[in-house]
């Protein structure tokens, strides 16, 4: 069944029968508006929008993938705050052609993705596109914690990483060539593994500023750099390269330490830390922040690539 046969609220009613509700709902999709729960009194929002052919292919990703991957681009910034997530609003721009059941997976995916942290999809809206486009809204709350911001870093801070780099931008280029393979990286472009929960940890710990890596590392650091007036320098031997990621690298010719350092889509989260702060096992030192400015790799410029630009 076509969209355009079901019609924009039968389209409405299949999507929400899938959405779920989580603890700090309190009103959620029906009504004009959600209400959900902020006791902190401070509400942490974020949005971003994924379009096809831009940001996803249905034909390298199915319709719960794109949900995931729509959602943690969204949650993630959240937690980068130091927040925990709450809930998620969704505009979804569809053609009319388009199966009713892609976006029933879409639906099944977003929930998922935000079940991991117990928030979920409160409300939203829809329309018909010759483009499919999905925005997502994330709210968030501090419970009670500052926000980290990303301009506190201090010269004498140590940067650190959460989660995993490089997998995703991996992933990315081994489709882009046409193939499927290896599969741990093919899957980490279609989900990301985000380490929600290191954000609210990191602010505890006394984080100074942080960032959702998404768009590259290096380029994402440079927005720390950048708001806290101080030079960052990362270590290239502090990160680990997978076998499977060296393999696939050697077989496309392409420099490993490109996806590593200036790779999106994973969405670890990157901090910098007082010295002398015990960083718990997720967190790994992978730098250190000095007078200056920009962002220098083993003390020298880095010649490669930065990052992902949306209008490049």
């Amino acid at each position: 069944m076509s969209i355009a046969e079901t019609g924009e609220f039968g389209l409405i009613g299949r999507i929400v029968t899938r959405l779920g509700t989580g603890d700090a709902t309190l009103i959620g999709p029906g009504d004009d508006a959600a209400v959900v729960k902020a006791s902190d009194g401070r509400v942490v929002a974020s949005t971003d929008v994924l379009v096809e052919g831009r940001h996803f292919r249905r034909d390298w990703c199915g319709a719960a993938d794109i949900g995931h991957r729509a959602a943690a681009a969204n949650l993630a910034d959240i937690a980068a705050m130091g927040a925990v997530p709450t809930a998620l609003l969704v505009a979804l721009c569809v053609p009319v052609g388009l199966d009713v059941a892609w976006a029933e997976g879409l639906a099944d995916g977003l929930t998922a993705e935000a079940g991991l942290v117990g928030a979920s999809v409160v409300g939203g809206d829809t329309s018909a596109s010759p483009t499919l486009t999905i925005a997502v809204t994330a709210l968030g709350d501090l419970r009670g914690a500052e926000p980290v911001r990303r301009g506190g870093a201090q010269p004498g801070d140590v940067v650190a990483l959460a989660g995993r780099i490089g997998y995703a931008a991996a992933g990315l280029t081994v489709l882009s060539r046409g193939f499927r393979t290896p599969k741990l990286l093919v899957e980490a472009y279609r989900r990301p593994a985000v380490p929600y929960q290191a954000g609210p940890v990191a602010a505890r710990l006394g984080a100074t500023s942080m960032i959702d890596v998404s768009d590259g590392l290096l380029q994402d650091l440079g927005h720390i750099a950048e708001a806290s007036v101080v030079g960052i320098d990362v270590r290239s031997d502090a990160f680990e390269l997978p076998g499977q990621m060296r393999d696939a690298a050697k077989a496309l010719g392409v420099d490993p330490y490109q996806w590593l350092l200036a790779g999106g889509d994973d969405h670890p989260l990157a901090a910098t830390f007082p010295p002398g702060v015990t960083l718990p096992p997720e967190w790994r030192v992978i730098g250190s922040v000095h007078d200056g400015s920009g962002v220098t790799v083993d003390r020298k410029p880095w010649t490669g690539g930065t990052g992902w630009d949306h209008f490049r």
